[in-house]
């Protein structure tokens, strides 16, 4: 594995008394890594395999880590037709557990209290139809709903109460809401040119746009388009407000949750791509075509800083419990490999890197290790 260190001088020494374990799935080579971060450098703990066709790539899209620590879970997205989750535990690296689901599961995320892993299947190869969101009980691993929502969703976030689930639908330009005691779409937001707003309910059919989203947001918008195609939800720390990752129209829309109104937009840089929300009011953002992440000033709305990664195709981005560091994913271009980037928070700058299989996507944090 390739090791860089990032704006560091050389006699520089370990700059906390703890390490930062996260895991981060690779697509296209169907490995999983487990890495550590001393503060300094990042290091692979453990890099294993995942995936059961042979001539073929399963496609480790998304990866969530459950509250307690203990287990993960990782959606394999290319599957015959459908794809799977699969479960795997923290402390042996073994596999406990799958389920098959629907077309493409991708982004996923384990309810507050754990007992259940909300994924969206993106349908990416399927007829450019209304999909859906699985919602499957964690310790059975049995998939105990399937809620339609719309034309390939992607982002999976819970707000902080575990009473809300939010995605995005990219072909639709709309914001899905479902409420987690009825398993229900409660809400719908369009973010469409010309008919924006906050309706009950599901999204009403016929209401889709259509997109080239064959890129995953990589490629740039058609010139003079306004089509948002959001990529992903992120709610607030306090759960008052959710922001809205537009692809397309390299923005991100505020819309409070009470109101369920546009509260403002946020200019952000080419081909925002995924957010995450820091406790202390601050929110990331990681820029698909500008090959860089973005640090957000929520009371102020402004870019703090605008942190350069070593390669293109910025992925996922996900914050230490603490505040103090957050690590984004890269996913290379052809044949390069993977990235992983350290940021530190306070200096807001990057602190190390290092190089993992081709198409590093998926990422979630696992633990804080004195």
């Amino acid at each position: 594995m390739a090791v860089v260190t990032l704006g560091l001088s050389s006699g520089a020494q370990r700059s906390t008394a703890f390490s930062y374990l996260l895991y981060v799935a690779s697509e296209a080579s169907d490995r999983i890594a487990l890495v550590r971060f001393d503060g300094v450098s990042l290091h692979v703990e453990r890099d294993f395999g995942t995936g059961v066709m042979p001539v073929d790539i399963d496609g480790p899209h998304g990866l969530a880590v459950s509250p307690d620590g203990r287990s993960f879970f990782v959606s394999l997205a290319h599957g015959q037709p459908n794809g799977a989750v699969w479960k795997y535990d923290t402390a042996t690296g073994g596999v406990t557990g799958r389920v098959t689901l629907g077309m493409f599961p991708a982004t996923l995320q384990v309810s507050p209290s754990g007992e259940f892993v909300y994924v969206v299947n993106f349908n990416l190869h399927g007829d450019p139809v209304p999909s859906s969101v699985s919602v499957v009980h964690a310790e059975s691993m049995l998939e105990i709903a399937r809620i339609p929502t719309c034309r390939m969703p992607h982002g999976s976030r819970f707000n902080a109460q575990g009473t809300r689930h939010y995605s995005a639908c990219m072909m639709d330009d709309m914001v899905v809401e479902i409420d987690t005691a009825t398993l229900r779409v409660s809400r719908h937001f369009s973010l469409a040119p010309h008919a924006e707003g906050g309706g009950a309910g599901p999204p009403p059919n016929g209401a889709a746009t259509s997109h080239d989203t064959s890129g995953h947001g990589a490629s740039a918008p058609k010139r003079g388009s306004a089509t948002c195609s959001p990529t992903w939800v992120q709610p607030s720390s306090d759960g008052n407000a959710i922001f809205v990752a537009c692809n397309g129209t390299s923005e991100i829309v505020e819309i409070g949750t009470g109101a369920w109104t546009v509260a403002r937009r946020l200019p952000a840089r080419p081909g925002v791509y995924n957010l995450a929300a820091t406790r202390d009011g601050r929110l990331l953002a990681t820029n698909r075509r500008d090959a860089s992440v973005s640090i957000f000033d929520l009371k102020t709305g402004q870019e703090a800083a605008r942190i350069t990664t070593p390669r293109q195709v910025v992925h996922g981005v996900v914050v230490t419990p603490d505040d103090r560091y957050a690590f984004a994913s890269v996913e290379g271009i052809g044949a390069e490999p993977g990235t992983v980037v350290a940021i530190d928070l306070v200096a807001m700058k990057a602190m190390a890197a290092i190089d993992l299989g081709p198409q590093a996507g998926g990422i979630d944090f696992w633990k804080i290790e004195r």
